[in-house]
Formats: C-alpha cells, structure tokens, sequence
C-alpha cells in the first residue's frame, strides 16, 4: 500500500458557506437594483439569480469529485465579483439594450468550460507536453484579428477583435493564458542555460546577450501589438506577464531591470511615432484641459466626478448617474461601483482582487513541480496587473488602456479567459494541498510521464 503523508482537510464545507455569501452579495445587489427600478422580484429576477446559483453550486459540486484538496476560497471570491458585475451591468442597461442578459449567458459559458477544464485536464502538468504547441496557438491568435474576413476590423481605436457569427470576440484574451504556459514551459526547461554567468555590473547579475533572445521576443511580440493592433493594455501585460515570470524562475533582479528598460524605451518611441499612444499619453498629462476633454479625458473625468460624488459610502445602488460616464458598463465599471457603493465599497472589491491575487501566489508557493509554480504565479499575476493596468486608468494613475475588469466588466472574451484561469488556478491548488506519495519507485518502476516533474524532481528545480 502507498504510504502517505498526513492527509490535509479537503475545505469544501467551508468553500460551500463561502459561497452561500458570495451568492448573497451578487444576488443582494441584483435585487437592490430591481428594488430601484420598481421591479424587485419579478421573473427575470428569479430567473437570473436561480442560473448564476445553479452554476456556482455544481462548480463546487465538480471541485467535490475531481479537486477535492483544492483552495476553498478562490471559487467563492470569483462568484461574488462576478455577481456583482452583473448586478451593477443589468443597472446601467438602459431601455431596450440586453447587456446584463448577455453577461449572464457568458459568464454560464464561461463556468461550463472552466468546469470542463477541471473535469477533462485532471493533472495540471500535462500541459507541459504543449509548451511550443501553446506558443504557436499564441502567434495565431495574435494575428487573427490582422485576417482580413474574419477581422472586426478597427473598433474603438484597436483592432483585437475577430467576428464569429453575429457576435465579436477578442483573441488576445486567450493568448494571455497560452502564453502563459509557453512561458512556464521554456522557463521550467531551461532555467540553468538562463542562469549562466554573465557580465556583473554592480551589485547586479546581467544575463549574456545570447541568453536574452526570450526576453528580447516577449518584447517584440508586446511591441507587434502595440503597432498592428494599436492596443496599448494588451501589450503592456503580455510583456509584464513575462517579466514577472522569469524573475520567478531566475530569481534574478537584472532581468526586471532589463525589462524595464526595454519597456520605458519602447514606450518613449511608440509615443513619438504613433499619434493614438501620443493621444493617450497627451491626454492622461493634461486631462483637465478644456481643449483636450471632449477628444481626449472625458471618460477618465466623468470617472473621477462620478467617484467624488459617492464619497465614502456611495450614493446606492441605482442612486447614482454612472450612466454619463462613456462605456460605464465595461471600460468604466470601476468608477461606477465607485460611485454607488462608494469608498468602502470599492475597497471592498480591492480587496477581493488582492484576496484572489494571494491565493493564486499561495497555490504556488504550495506545489511541488516548477512548471506549475509558474504557471500559478504567470496567471495570477496576470490577473493582478490588468487590475492595476484598469483602475490605475479609471483613477488617473497611468493612462487609460482598453483592458477590461476582470469578472465585472462586460465582456465575453475576457470573462471567458478568467474563468479558464481560474479553473487552472484551482487546479494547481488541488495539488498543491493535496496529499504527497512518498512510497519510493520499486526498482525498475515506471517513471512518470514525460513532461512531468516528479514531487522531488520538482523541488530541486524550484
């Protein structure tokens, strides 16, 4: 028989009364809204908050048979911020639109295929196998939206949308998560070869230059976008995302250094250039200018009003006029919720990304293969960034981007893309708290596939 080590707690009782109050919040603020609109529990009430309790319950129930061990508080945050996206997108619908509507079917889709992810994958580790595979999905989806005939061609400013049908849909999402295990992959493969000595300038490590063709790629691909698709937020995460990654995997400072250069440089010469990064920056510099408002600042200034009318504890749902704020419902969402559940309320949602974004580091801190630690951390981190990249915009932090909220924001695409990491978060998580086999390989015993770290292996490279 196997022998293991100390069987750990599965959690999934607490991860069910956890829910019941993330169901709670989504479903709280939906009725509130209804309550402002002199329709509070009628049909469609009923009928929205019975789909989005179904889905969460037989998530959890799916996390029951096939991850049992995995963290108890990731699927409940996730629920809650995307129930109360959808309450705050179903109140700025004005007469006639559906967006609420088409969030809910989206998020059920997105549910079902993260579902699918837990159900089917089983084995994080298995998409080692795929590393070049996903780095080739990655360059596809990338040049989608360049394919004339399927490309939605240039919507506000970007092109990174493709058509499917009567819909649209914005490949770049995926692409964060493929090339997140492109990433994971190389960096858990070859991290000795990156680890050579190289020039030492102060109390800094610098790579050689031969061993800087990834980071030198990573750049040109987030550079690749921000000229042909013209999509500043994108290209900022691609390349942040892999920063992040190799300073996990090398430990190394110098890389960050690098990356920062290359960042600060290719930024100053896209904003000579190319006029739509000229405008953007021009207009997060002077956006109070009477002259630069109506074609530049308006949507950050209307935010901003519209946060400092709610104040500390907001004006209630459905109180406020989030409505004058361009794309209140996507771009803007944060400045919405700012408005109506005012300071506390946005903190409130801070602190459930910073929550999300903490047990995602705490599931790779936990397992024990190197491919999954970065994975864990690519994905999570990339969650951490579009957040900082979203409300450093709405707040006048940085320049406004065109990237969504994750979980809030109205958007198919990108609600689609988080639930996947969510279900690879889990995942990792599941193995990370799960029981170890410490039972030694028999002589001549089966070794494990290839591609996947064995607990020790993994350990020694981590």
């Amino acid at each position: 028989m196997s022998q293991l080590s100390t069987i750990p707690k599965p959690r999934r009782n607490v991860e069910l009364l956890l829910l019941v109050l993330a169901l709670s919040v989504g479903i709280g603020a939906n009725m509130l809204v209804g309550v402002d609109q002199a329709k509070a529990f009628d049909s469609d009430f009923w009928f929205q908050s019975s789909l989005l309790a179904v889905a969460a319950l037989v998530f959890h129930m799916v996390l029951r048979v096939r991850a049992k061990y995995a963290d108890p508080v990731i699927l409940p945050l996730v629920v809650a911020l995307n129930g109360l996206g959808l309450a705050m997108i179903h109140r700025l619908d004005a007469p006639g639109e559906d967006t609420g509507n088409n969030q809910l079917r989206w998020t059920l889709i997105a549910m079902a295929v993260a579902i699918g992810v837990i159900w089917f994958l089983k084995d994080h580790r298995v998409l080692r196998r795929f590393t070049y595979i996903s780095l080739a999905v990655s360059a596809l989806l990338l040049i989608l939206p360049l394919v004339p005939g399927i490309s939605a061609g240039e919507i506000l400013g970007a092109r990174v949308w493709i058509r499917v049908g009567p819909m649209t849909f914005q490949p770049g999402e995926i692409a964060k998560i493929t090339l997140a295990i492109f990433f994971a992959g190389y960096l858990s493969s070859n991290r000795d070869l990156i680890l050579l000595a190289g020039r030492k300038i102060g109390p800094l490590q610098f790579p050689r230059f031969k061993d800087m063709g990834p980071m030198i790629t990573a750049w040109l691909v987030s550079i690749g976008v921000l000229i042909f698709q013209r999509d500043l937020g994108s290209s900022v995460l691609f390349f942040g995302l892999f920063i992040v990654m190799i300073y996990v995997a090398t430990s190394r400072i110098s890389w960050v250094v690098i990356g920062l250069g290359l960042i600060l440089g290719g930024g100053f010469v896209a904003a000579q250039v190319f006029s739509h990064v000229e405008v953007r920056i021009y207009g997060w510099l002077n956006a109070f200018s009477p002259e630069v408002y109506e074609t530049g600042s308006r949507q950050v200034i209307e935010g901003l009003f519209g946060m400092a009318n709610g104040g500390l504890v907001g004006t209630g749902l459905g109180q406020g006029r989030p409505d004058l704020v361009p794309f209140a419902n996507s771009d803007m969402i944060i400045a919405s919720i700012g408005e109506e559940l005012g300071l506390i309320g946005l903190f409130a949602v801070v602190l459930m990304y910073v929550m999300l974004f903490t047990r995602g580091f705490r599931a790779a801190l936990g397992t024990r293969d190197a491919f999954g630690k970065l994975l864990a951390c690519g994905l999570s981190f990339a969650i951490a960034l579009q957040c900082f990249v979203v409300i450093g915009g709405v707040t006048r932090l940085i320049p406004l981007t065109g990237l969504t909220t994750p979980f809030l924001a109205a958007g198919g695409s990108s609600l689609l893309a988080n639930w996947i990491i969510v279900g690879l978060l889990l995942l990792i998580s599941h193995t990370a708290r799960g029981p170890v086999d410490t039972t030694p390989l028999p002589p001549g015993g089966a070794a494990e596939p290839a591609g996947i770290d064995t607990p020790t292996e993994a350990v020694k490279q981590a």
